[in-house]
């Protein structure tokens, strides 16, 4: 196992790279994103601490898809492509836990692709910060994040003065409070399901309700 450490701004792993790790995040904070030949540039998701990443690329050998960035200074362990390989041959728990890994990012990014189609900003916010506290893949995450505007903005494909905008109407309704460094969520369940209704916010089972009726 080999430890890296990456400032602020840093490709942490690019695309077209052959891939010889699986890496984690052992402290700080990251982004998954795609870049098109014209330099425009799309987040996937954000990477918290104490999840791996790169599976995919692994079981596949091919090279990477996406690029990694690190939002902040950013300390990743890398597990040799031999080990990997070892653990899946020989240990059942290994598997099963990297079942239910592929199973919680496909949920992700399935649940973040119709945000994108569906919801309005304040809701896509809203629900980016949320994933980031999936409990799949970050179970013991504290409520506390330590977060700038700019770097929700980067993850949710929002500008940063909209992004302000959208944390100052969820504090409003009780779902978030904002401190000096970043956020801390007060009603996880309430900010996945944020929705806004043409009468104001409402959680999504109040809007289906509506609808039905």
């Amino acid at each position: 196992m080999q430890e890296r450490q990456y400032a602020r701004g840093a490709c942490i792993a690019g695309a077209g790279q052959v891939v010889e790790h699986w890496m984690a995040l052992i402290d700080g904070f990251a982004k998954m994103s795609v870049a098109s030949e014209d330099g425009r540039v799309s987040t996937l998701t954000g990477v918290s601490a104490g999840v791996w990443f790169g599976e995919g690329s692994l079981f596949k050998h091919e090279a990477r898809r996406y690029d990694v960035f690190a939002l902040r200074p950013t300390r990743v362990a890398l597990m040799p492509r031999r080990t990997f390989d070892w653990l899946r041959e020989t240990s059942v728990p290994f598997n099963h836990y990297l079942q239910e890994l592929l199973n919680a990012r496909l949920s992700l990014f399935i649940g973040a692709l119709a945000h994108e189609r569906l919801l309005d900003t304040d809701a896509r916010v809203a629900n980016c910060l949320a994933s980031l506290f999936n409990p799949e893949l970050y179970p013991d995450a504290p409520r506390h994040l330590q977060v700038g505007q700019t770097e929700i903005g980067l993850l949710a494909n929002v500008s940063r003065q909209r992004v302000n905008v959208a944390l100052q109407r969820l504090q409003a309704l009780g779902l978030i409070r904002l401190e000096k460094r970043g956020l801390t969520v007060l009603d996880l369940t309430g900010l996945g399901n944020y929705r806004v209704s043409y009468d104001g916010p409402a959680l999504a089972e109040d809007a289906a309700s509506a609808r039905r009726a």
